[in-house]
């Protein structure tokens, strides 16, 4: 009728399934997911395996959406969710293991998305995350490379605190070309 054969048809059904939009029940058929807020690792994974290695593109891709991500996160967050944030800058100080710090770093970045009120640079941040994770370990091996993470977004939160969105602004240009210098010291490529 649509001149699609059966394989085709189940090819396409799995591929939908790998990228989280419906759930295969044997047996029962295919059903459309609810929609989720997270997309699944696996998927970014799977759509960007061959990036994954590319330092300097992440780079790139990470500079580009994360600076507006906070920019708007940054004027739009409300006063519980600029504490939630503190409680993430208190448990980033008090943390030593680096693996540990890196997630508590994808749960503020992810907040700061949820902040911007903008749905798809939730799902953006959450591909981010998973694609920066491998360089953000590295980089925080460089000595210095805690500190700056550390002192940038707290300039970002006392900003986003006094309303002021020059500071934020100033706090986020600050933050990536600083950034910038750790990577080209670890990937000179970039």
């Amino acid at each position: 009728m649509f001149g699609v054969t059966r394989g085709r048809i189940r090819e396409a059904l799995r591929a939908l399934s790998v990228i989280g939009l419906i759930t295969i029940k044997a047996g029962e058929g295919s059903f459309v997911k609810e929609q989720e807020v997270s997309i699944p690792p696996e998927t970014i994974i799977w759509m960007f395996h061959n990036e994954r290695n590319n330092f300097y593109e992440i780079f790139m891709a990470r500079q580009l959406i994360e600076s507006e991500v906070y920019a708007l996160g940054g004027r739009k967050a409300g006063k519980e969710q600029i504490a939630k944030l503190e409680e993430y800058l208190v448990q980033l100080q008090q943390v030593r293991d680096v693996e540990k710090y890196v997630d508590i770093l994808d749960q503020f970045d992810l907040l700061m998305a949820q902040c911007s009120q903008v749905q798809i640079y939730v799902k953006l941040m959450q591909t981010i995350i998973y694609l920066r994770r491998e360089s953000s370990i590295k980089l925080l091996s460089i000595p210095g490379s805690w500190d700056h993470s550390m002192r940038t977004r707290i300039q970002l939160v006392q900003a986003m605190k006094e309303g002021d969105e020059k500071k934020i602004d100033k706090a986020i240009k600050f933050h990536y070309k600083t950034l910038k210098k750790f990577y080209e010291t670890i990937f000179p490529s970039a």
